[in-house]
């Protein structure tokens, strides 16, 4: 099993208390932080503004720091938990991907998703289709980004989509191409669309949903020929490590007062792991167990707690 973690980047309302001036030195020194206790990943959100409702908080933007993230750090491979295909066209997505790719020297993991945030989508002027429009928009955004990779002169014409001739140079560093990560446990639609194109499959939420997701996904295989053992099974989890429960909700009181919600609210998503570094290991054993490749925890304290050394200390050496 392999380990990734976010930086805080506003969304979530991890960046209030901190003077705007300083919140993107504090985005760097959590990066630091995630590559020098030895993750294997360091993720970022692709989102406007920020939740559990939009607020004047910052929000910074996923690809921009990317890049920076690219230049600013050396071993720790790139994520993004996930790229909104609808806010960028497929074409130039490519392009942006193998750039960043290109300043990391072949560090990137390219997740990508068919979208959700409904009220962002709005709020910047992007239409917001049916969620069967999406994901075939999906689809074949991939296949573009996938040509444009691979292809000297990518064509292709879809009924959303079309490139006719495109050059991507440079070229990712990475062959055949990044790891292609796409997110979302739609059964009918979106697992489909996993067992055609993805290398990695992310979706979040209980084990039982993610053994039932896995199920699904192995169906689809069978259906198109593809061998299941070819795509890697992840999740993303909403983490605390403490060491005992007097210590977490202490720390939980802080995060609830951030984001403007009880912290009993947010323990009761099944989004969210929290607990004593014996409880994590446990429920992180059972995901083991059933075939989670790579598990990227979101750490609500990252910018002033220290479940992320935790973590890497305590919990990640019981599972690798």
């Amino acid at each position: 099993m392999q380990f990734g973690a976010f930086v805080p980047q506003g969304w979530k309302m991890d960046l209030v208390g901190i003077p705007e001036a300083e919140q993107w030195p504090a985005m760097l020194d959590v990066a630091g932080r995630i590559e020098a206790t030895g993750f294997d990943t360091v993720w970022v959100y692709d989102h406007f503004h920020t939740v559990p409702e939009p607020s004047q908080e910052p929000t910074f933007e996923c690809w921009t720091v990317m890049a920076a993230l690219a230049a600013a750090t050396e071993r720790v491979r790139l994520g993004q938990m996930c790229t909104c295909n609808s806010y960028r066209q497929p074409s130039y997505m490519a392009k942006v991907a193998s750039t960043v790719d290109v300043i990391s020297g072949g560090r990137l993991e390219f997740a990508i998703g068919a979208g959700w945030y409904e009220e962002e989508y709005l709020a910047y002027g992007y239409e917001f289709p049916k969620g069967s429009t999406r994901i075939r928009q999906l689809e074949e955004a991939v296949q573009i980004i996938k040509k444009m990779w691979t292809e000297d002169e990518a064509t292709f014409e879809g009924e959303h989509y079309s490139v006719r001739g495109a050059i991507n140079r440079p070229r990712p560093l990475q062959r055949p191409h990044p790891p292609l990560w796409i997110a979302g446990s739609g059964p009918q639609l979106t697992l489909r669309v996993v067992a055609e194109h993805a290398d990695y499959a992310n979706y979040a939420g209980s084990i039982d949903r993610f053994r039932d997701n896995g199920k699904i996904l192995d169906e689809h295989c069978e259906k198109i020929g593809r061998d299941p053992a070819e795509i890697g099974r992840t999740t993303h989890l909403e983490m605390m490590v403490a060491d005992d429960e007097a210590s977490l909700m202490k720390a939980l009181e802080r995060v609830g007062a951030q984001r403007g919600r009880p912290a009993e609210k947010w323990l009761e998503s099944s989004l969210t792991l929290a607990g004593t570094t014996e409880q994590v290991v446990t429920a992180l054993g059972e995901f083991a167990e059933a075939g989670c490749a790579h598990v990227i925890g979101y750490f609500p304290d990252s910018a002033w707690g220290d479940s992320i050394e935790r973590f890497a200390t305590d919990v990640m050496p019981a599972l690798k």
